[in-house]
């Protein structure tokens, strides 16, 4: 049952203390936060100030219409996504999840055919038909087929060759190219984790040293960077941590250092997350720094930290909720980053997962919801690891773990 939450945290909580103090030291960037907290505390003070009762409401329609026309037709300034078209796929495939609304078979099947175009004969997919292969486009393909989850769905993937390629990318540290002779960073070892465990292609050998080359990435703020040495980032973090619960090695990580960076990351007057230190909020940080507390609890539940709280996740989930509500809503449909930017499917996706995150505690039967706003802002659970439905990651894996692990050394297709 639905706990909704109607009394706002913004109308009892906006005063000056909890906004940015310089230290009569302004820089640049203390200024562009003081721009952001200005432009959020006009909405806040409008709610504040409303007359009547108030509500929050989550426009699901306005957001699903936004989303289905999406996949149907793009504007030409779309073209610039021209390499990230599987992940406008995923974007709007698992957002409509969220939302509850269901793909018609006609579209669903659309989407198959076209990833189908987008994968290389040689394993792996691009970002459109005949591109080159690349990690990121395979991991959005992946989860797009699998948030599907029909037999044509699953059967589009060539997990033999996929395997190749994953094993084509592997250096000898145990990181992963982002595609041949591409960038390496934390992003593709997630990458690669996520697709392989999906589609039950991991073998022992695939991921030799990548744990250890991931624990090396954790900067001496807490959180994670894209390379060992680089400062520590949301996204990495995510990326980085997600990558070890799937390998089962999060023991590597300083865990309660994590924790704190992590922590620290929500904003106190916005209530929305930040992706680094000094840096402004942003609506997609919703899910990979919020993302990050249902992983955290979870291994630390684990160990048997008593210190655990057994009713929210680590971090202000009223606060966050509130943030996306009136802050990350195009009036038109779709989600933002902050007031004053445009929406984009990217934006919508990550601030719904993160909206979901946030509505949702525990799991299985020890689920428990807690709503801000109107009861029908409710979103369907994403899991956190993959960040497509619990139900779309066990389909998928019992659907994959009947079917033999592919054998790299055999050069046929599955």
């Amino acid at each position: 049952m639905a706990e909704s939450r109607t009394a706002l945290r913004c109308t009892r909580e906006t005063h000056a203390a909890e906004r940015l103090r310089e230290d009569s030291l302004p820089t640049e960037t203390s200024a562009e936060q003081k721009k952001v907290e200005s432009s959020v505390a006009v909405i806040f003070n409008a709610v504040k100030h409303s007359r009547g009762p108030f509500q929050l409401v989550l426009e699901r329609d306005l957001h699903a219409h936004y989303l289905r026309k999406g996949l149907q037709h793009l504007s030409d300034s779309y073209e610039c996504l021209d390499a990230s078209r599987p992940w406008l796929c995923y974007w709007i495939v698992h957002s409509l999840m969220l939302l509850d609304e269901p793909l018609p078979v006609s579209v669903a099947s659309g989407v198959c055919q076209f990833l189908a175009h987008c994968q290389d004969p040689n394993g792996g997919f691009g970002g459109g038909p005949g591109q080159q292969p690349h990690l990121a486009p395979t991991y959005a393909a992946v989860n797009a087929l699998c948030s599907i989850g029909t037999e044509e769905a699953y059967n589009v993937i060539n997990r033999g060759k996929l395997q190749k390629f994953l094993f084509s990318l592997k250096q000898p540290d145990g990181s992963f190219n982002m595609h041949g002779g591409g960038e390496v960073d934390v992003r593709s070892a997630y990458c690669a984790a996520s697709v392989a465990s999906l589609t039950n292609i991991m073998t022992s050998n695939l991921f030799d040293g990548t744990a250890e080359w991931i624990a090396r990435c954790q900067f001496w703020e807490g959180g994670i960077g894209g390379v060992p040495g680089m400062e520590a980032h949301g996204g990495y973090t995510f990326c980085g941590l997600a990558a070890l619960v799937i390998l089962k090695r999060v023991h590597l990580l300083d865990l309660k250092s994590l924790l704190r960076w992590v922590a620290f990351r929500q904003m106190k007057f916005e209530g929305g997350f930040q992706g680094r230190c000094n840096k402004l909020v942003d609506g997609c940080y919703s899910f990979w720094q919020a993302g990050l507390m249902p992983l955290l609890h979870r291994t630390l539940h684990a160990e048997g930290d008593p210190a655990l709280s057994l009713t929210n996740w680590m971090f202000d989930q009223q606060a966050l909720q509130e943030y996306i509500l009136l802050c990350c809503q195009s009036p038109t449909g779709g989600l933002l980053d902050k007031p004053g930017k445009s929406k984009d499917f990217y934006h919508t996706c990550y601030c719904l997962s993160g909206l979901s995150i946030a509505q949702h505690y525990g799991s299985g039967e020890m689920l428990q919801e807690t709503v801000v706003g109107s009861p029908d802002n409710l979103l369907k659970p994403t899991h956190p690891v993959y960040n497509i439905g619990p139900d779309k990651v066990a389909r998928a894996i019992m659907y994959f773990m009947r079917k033999d692990i592919p054998d790299v050394t055999n050069s046929s297709t599955d």
